[in-house]
């Protein structure tokens, strides 16, 4: 990255106090450039509501900090890219709280990706994460790239899934050098070998409640698209699937069991309007115009022709589980009972069953057979 006197001035703006993204582009909008706003006298300036603390800032910048920021820039492989970077992400300068300036590790290129968000809960169930894994594995197959946030659970399985069979970016709420949780440290290497890891803090800032939700509208602004799989009401994922609607962008949510809270997000985002998604094949249908030639050929689905969530025929847990639903519709706690299976395992393996046909749902929360299943 050039260490010239241009990328000097963005640095300058974003460490003054009290300026974040969308005061800088106010002053981009009036000035046209950050070397002019740091050029304008105080009056200007406070004309266009900047504070005194961080008009000082401008006039005397950290001289310390900004050399900082740019050795840290000089390492192998790490970036600064301010918005006027020719590989500052399209999608993500569209958004009206875009970063102004981004941290990189990895291959800038694959911020110019066609992107597709996965997120969802941190403490996902088995089924809900395998789920996540063999969908990003599917997508990243065929040439989306997966972001998300590396987060525990649904983030973790959708990087995973992502690193078998193509390119994931992973977006921080901390900066590139702090990886949160420390248990990724592994996986973030990993993912900035063949993608990438963002975040829009100095190299060394530390997790903090506050930069979580401001992360998770980068995540969901470089995307085409955002796929909810598992989330109870309340969580942090619902917001980035939020976020993405308002920036215009596709959302898509999994559905799952009545009786499983971690579904009860996803529900409420398809009443709200959310794309019901039963197989991959439903959002690359609804990606496609956007994708365009850079969709690689579709791989085929694995298991089932047309469903590609689980293997075509159950086994293990599976089979007891349709062997403990006999003949006649059974309520959830006595499928628990006859499985010894936790009732999280029961609930997503209904999903799941359900889905590929061979378990039907009946009123009062009973499951039976369904006709693909039946003898």
């Amino acid at each position: 990255m050039d260490r010239g006197p241009r990328l000097r001035s963005w640095l300058t703006l974003i460490q003054a106090p009290g300026v974040g993204p969308r005061l800088v582009a106010r002053l981009l909008a009036h000035f046209g450039d950050p070397d002019a706003a740091l050029a304008a006298d105080a009056t200007t300036l406070r004309g266009l509501g900047i504070p005194a603390a961080a008009i000082e800032a401008l006039r005397h910048p950290d001289a310390a900090e900004l050399d900082r920021l740019l050795a840290w820039a000089d390492q192998g492989g790490a970036a600064i890219l301010p918005r006027d970077d020719p590989a500052y992400p399209p999608l993500l300068a569209q958004i009206p709280d875009a970063p102004p300036v981004l941290y990189v590790r990895g291959d800038l290129g694959v911020l110019s990706d066609p992107q597709l968000a996965i997120v969802g809960s941190r403490n996902p169930s088995p089924q809900g994460a395998e789920t996540t894994r063999d969908l990003a594995e599917y997508l990243a197959g065929c040439g989306l790239t997966i972001t998300s946030g590396l987060a525990l659970g649904v983030d973790a399985a959708a990087h995973r899934g992502a690193l078998a069979a193509g390119r994931t970016i992973a977006v921080l709420g901390t900066g590139l050098d702090r990886i949160y949780p420390a248990v990724h440290l592994d996986l973030a290497r990993r993912i900035a070998e063949v993608g990438a890891l963002v975040s829009e803090l100095p190299p060394d800032s530390p997790p903090r409640a506050e930069h979580f939700p401001r992360r998770n509208r980068i995540i969901s602004g470089l995307c085409l698209g955002t796929l909810v799989t598992e989330a109870a009401l309340g969580s942090g994922s619902l917001i980035t699937a939020r976020l993405a609607n308002e920036q215009g962008r596709e959302v898509f949510a999994l559905p799952g069991s009545i009786h499983n809270p971690l579904a009860r997000g996803c529900h409420a985002l398809i009443r709200d309007g959310a794309r019901l998604v039963e197989s991959a094949q439903d959002i690359l249908a609804e990606l496609a115009p956007a994708l365009g030639a850079s969709l690689g050929a579709v791989p085929p689905l694995p298991g089932a022709a047309d469903e590609g969530l689980r293997p075509a025929e159950p086994d293990g847990d599976y089979q007891s589980l349709l062997a403990a639903l006999g003949h006649d519709p059974v309520a959830v706690d006595d499928l628990i009972r006859r499985t010894g299976l936790p009732a999280d395992s029961v609930s997503s393996m209904l999903l799941l069953l359900e889905l590929q046909g061979r378990v039907s749902s009946f009123p009062g929360g009973r499951f039976g057979l369904g006709p693909g299943t039946r003898a």
